[in-house]
């Protein structure tokens, strides 16, 4: 489903118009990326929580040359299915 889809389904449903729900959409995206580039947690009850978390420096090996080379330190973001969200995907 891709955001297009689901601002069609959101309207449809609620008998809005797509471009509304769309820029709702994108708005309530943009501030969920936002507060996770500011290193805040994103907690959606019974959906989930987004969160940034830091994977450490580690030696990797390259798969062509089997030459070992190392892999900087990044930041990643991690998501926790909530109770209800697990239930109904079962």
């Amino acid at each position: 489903m891709t955001r297009r889809d689901l601002a069609a389904k959101i309207a449809e449903k609620k008998g809005l118009r797509q471009n509304d729900v769309k820029v709702v959409v994108d708005e309530v995206l943009k501030e969920i990326s936002q507060s996770l580039a500011r290193g805040e947690k994103v907690e959606l009850r019974d959906f989930g929580v987004f969160k940034v978390k830091e994977r450490k420096s580690r030696l990797g090996r390259n798969p062509k040359t089997g030459e070992t080379v190392p892999v900087p330190a990044r930041k990643v973001v991690h998501f926790k299915v909530g109770k209800e969200l697990k239930e109904l995907v079962r």
